[in-house]
């Protein structure tokens, strides 16, 4: 146990704190009610783009609305024909999906193994068929991109990274989120960087960047607040539809207040995770898949199964731990779900996928956000161990 003893439960649900510095900022906009990105040319969003741009190592960055805005604007920065097939995880949330359908594109779900990460040899059997990738590195955890990103550039396909649960993490040295063609950022209120809701889309490619400018919201002469070459825009400027997905400047203070917390609450995120992992890999029946060598998380949440659980032995210990101030949800048991791919009932044809479907029924899903002590992580974890020997 830590040095001090945590007497109550924390609330997991709650948000990381927006800074105090983020207030006279707040109090300016609110008082001359300046919400609107494109008022001035060094808006609250176009100083975000940039500061975040440097922070991710990529030339453009362009603030949206939402992480689901982001991926659906960069599938329509693809410019992909209607009916194109994408390629997804089937463990993903439903936001995914979501956008594929949205830009006209039909989804093709891909098997997850019991470590949350896509089936290699799925992927490589669906990938042929596809025109598409979009990578979701669910709750953080990063698939094999090494081999996926071996496979779709020798098959020429494009990759767009969902990277909503990715802040911060890095593969091989390589800040996820830059490793596809476009990388795309959540900033709703359970992320690291935490606005309420908003989003941020990544890449180092002009042409894919002027349109998502110009779809996001961007009319007439608007473009000229992004750093973006003028050529560039021109090819595009009135020829794309415009969807309105704008950033509004207060989110955009909020965010930029907490980029510099952002290296720390990477660190106490991975130290949280890390201490209550490593004390239930000492449960027999629970089961922590390990990070990949590559790959150094930046985790705000906890994933676990229990392969030697029956149903009912699963929801007495979810309702157990729920009574002792828990909340704990197991993805394919949590009724209507939206992380369980046979609830998205928008889907034209929903596969049989037997290897998610049976790791989404023993996934246990806890929130450990970065601002808990470490006495308050052995708080939940004694909690845990002792709902699982009831």
């Amino acid at each position: 146990m830590s040095e001090t003893t945590a007497t109550k439960m924390p609330d997991v649900t709650a948000a990381e704190p927006i800074p105090a510095s983020a207030m006279s900022e707040v109090n300016r906009i609110l008082g001359n009610g300046d919400l609107y990105r494109y008022t001035t040319v060094e808006s609250p969003v176009t100083l975000l783009e940039r500061d975040f741009a440097e922070k991710i190592g990529s030339r453009y960055a362009l603030a949206v609305s939402s992480c689901s805005a982001a991926l659906f604007l960069s599938l329509m920065a693809l410019d992909l024909q209607p009916g194109a097939k994408v390629l997804i995880p089937a463990f993903t949330f439903v936001a995914v999906p979501s956008a594929v359908v949205h830009a006209d594109c039909v989804p093709v779900l891909c098997e997850c193994g019991s470590n949350y990460r896509i089936d290699l040899d799925d992927f490589r059997h669906k990938l042929p068929g596809v025109d598409a990738v979009l990578i979701s590195h669910m709750r953080g955890h990063t698939s094999d991109m090494d081999a996926i990103m071996a496979a779709c550039d020798a098959a020429g396909v494009p990759v767009v990274e969902d990277a909503a649960h990715s802040l911060g993490t890095t593969w091989d040295g390589r800040k996820i989120g830059t490793l596809g063609k476009i990388g795309c950022f959540s900033f709703q209120s359970y992320k690291l960087l935490n606005s309420g809701e908003g989003g941020i889309m990544v890449t180092d490619d002009p042409d894919l960047m002027a349109r998502a400018i110009m779809m996001h919201g961007s009319y007439e002469d608007k473009w000229q607040h992004h750093d973006i070459p003028a050529d560039v825009m021109a090819r595009v400027q009135n020829n794309m539809p415009m969807f309105g997905l704008r950033l509004n400047t207060l989110s955009a203070v909020l965010i930029r207040a907490q980029l510099e917390h952002l290296e720390q609450r990477v660190l106490d995120g991975r130290r949280n995770h890390d201490h209550v992992a490593n004390r239930l890999r000492a449960i027999n029946s629970v089961q922590v898949p390990a990070a990949y060598p590559a790959e150094l998380r930046a985790p705000d949440s906890l994933q676990f199964n229990l392969p030697h659980l029956s149903d009912d032995e699963v929801d007495a210990f979810v309702g157990d731990a729920k009574r002792r101030g828990l909340h704990i949800q197991v993805f394919g048991r949590s009724k209507n779900n939206s992380r369980a791919y046979w609830n998205w009932g928008f889907l034209d044809d929903v596969p049989d996928l037997p290897q998610t479907r049976a790791m989404l029924m023993r996934a246990c899903d806890l929130r450990l956000p970065a601002r808990l002590t470490l006495a308050e992580c052995d708080l939940i974890a004694d909690t845990l161990i002792t709902a699982l020997g009831e």
